[in-house]
């Protein structure tokens, strides 16, 4: 208990305070990432206190569960408002994802042709358990990547004068979100090959029904048992979730690809009634830290040199311009203004929580090396930083910020 309460002092407590000093000029959750790696890179003897603790571990691991699965719950939620009178055309479906296409793809594929030509031959970057091809991949994913949440928090705070703007740019999330679960689990699949379907018991296939059976059970209520007492959503809420993380689990992949999938597949009209937004606003700031911290504590200290800090600054700058580029280039929707087609891009090039999960994850299994991970904590860091300074600097939309929360539009 002493370790944790000394965990929480250092990665909840302290970031909190120097929010508040700072008089919220920094994201929140960026704070306890920094206050890792800088531990991290001066050795600090943390190990003697007992930090990383178990009970630390525990709680920050939950919360990334439970916040992974509030991304999946808010996929299909939209803020509501009437916005008739300055609304953007509306873009055909096909529009849409060839849009949402566009935007991720552009980013993915040069970031992982320049990983793979540029980055991947320095010394310390091959993936301990991945191939290059897959190590150059996974940096690609991580760089094509857009952070749901900050838009959610972003079309809430707008006006009824920009929110179209905003529920568009959601929808291009929203695409951008389900396939980066779905590209983390390719990558894993395809690392693993054909081993990864030999040695399987009825276990992986119960998994599979599961899921299925998941799935449509949500389709059914959708339809047929759309207004069910509040009791009965609340009991359901921690059944998809427990069950989507293990069965991904159990089929070999991440725990939490299983809990965005299965916050996903709830019925809509049940999770409006649900306070995804207290729920994860409580959990990013009082409990994920702890995951956070930790994630920046485990980061080679080593690796972070000032070739790793210019290699960040390089990604950085391939994430924004790719991404706000690909968005100018193509834009989602017909007669879109070529600021707000850079507004959306600004929006999207934020990394947030979903590339340090991404991340995450990937280096857990491998494929991504210490100085990989490294560079691409400090991209989510800069990147996150760098959403609200771009998006006021390009003036995109007469009075886009008034009224907004900064900390919202960061995570």
């Amino acid at each position: 208990m002493t370790s944790l309460f000394t965990d929480a002092t250092l990665f909840v407590f302290l970031p909190w305070v120097l929010w508040r000093l700072l008089h919220k000029a920094l994201p929140i959750v960026v704070l306890p990432i920094l206050i890792g790696i800088l531990l991290a890179v001066w050795h600090a003897p943390v190990k003697e206190l007992g930090i990383p603790s178990f009970y630390g571990d525990t709680i920050g691991w939950i919360a990334v569960l439970v916040l992974a699965f509030t991304a999946g719950l808010e996929m299909w939620q939209h803020p509501e408002g009437d916005t008739s009178a300055h609304a953007i055309a509306s873009p055909s479906l096909g529009r849409l994802l060839a849009g949402a296409g566009v935007a991720l793809g552009i980013p993915f594929l040069l970031g992982s042709i320049l990983a793979y030509t540029c980055f991947l031959p320095l010394h310390g970057w091959q993936a301990p358990q991945a191939s290059p091809l897959i190590a150059a991949a996974s940096i690609g994913l991580c760089i094509s990547v857009s952070a749901l949440p900050v838009l959610i928090g972003v079309v809430r705070e707008l006006d009824a004068t920009q929110r179209p703007l905003g529920q568009l740019a959601l929808k291009l999330a929203v695409v951008d979100d389900a396939a980066l679960w779905i590209g983390l689990a390719v990558l894993q699949f395809a690392e693993k090959g054909s081993a990864a379907l030999h040695g399987w018991t009825g276990l992986e296939f119960l998994a599979i029904a599961l899921l299925a059976g998941l799935a449509a059970a949500g389709n059914w209520a959708s339809r047929h048992f759309r207004h069910p007492p509040m009791w009965i959503i609340w009991v359901t809420v921690p059944i998809y979730l427990v069950a989507g993380s293990w069965a991904s689990m159990q089929l070999g992949l991440h725990e939490l690809i299983g809990a965005y999938f299965a916050g996903a597949i709830m019925p809509p009209s049940w999770v409006k009634r649900l306070p995804i937004e207290q729920v994860g606003t409580f959990a990013l700031i009082w409990l994920a830290p702890l995951f956070f911290g930790h994630s920046g504590l485990r980061i080679n200290g080593d690796a972070l040199t000032w070739p790793s800090i210019i290699a960040s600054f390089a990604l950085v700058a391939v994430s924004i311009l790719t991404k706000i580029g690909a968005v100018y280039v193509f834009p989602p929707a017909p007669g879109l203004k070529p600021r707000q087609a850079l507004g959306i891009g600004a929006l999207l090039q934020c990394k947030g929580l979903m590339e340090i999960v991404a991340a995450t994850i990937l280096h857990e299994q491998g494929m991504l090396s210490d100085f990989a991970f490294a560079s691409l904590m400090v991209l989510a860091v800069i990147s996150t930083i760098l959403t609200g300074p771009l998006f006021r600097r390009g003036n995109l939309t007469e009075g886009l910020y008034i009224g907004l929360d900064y900390e919202k539009v960061c995570f």
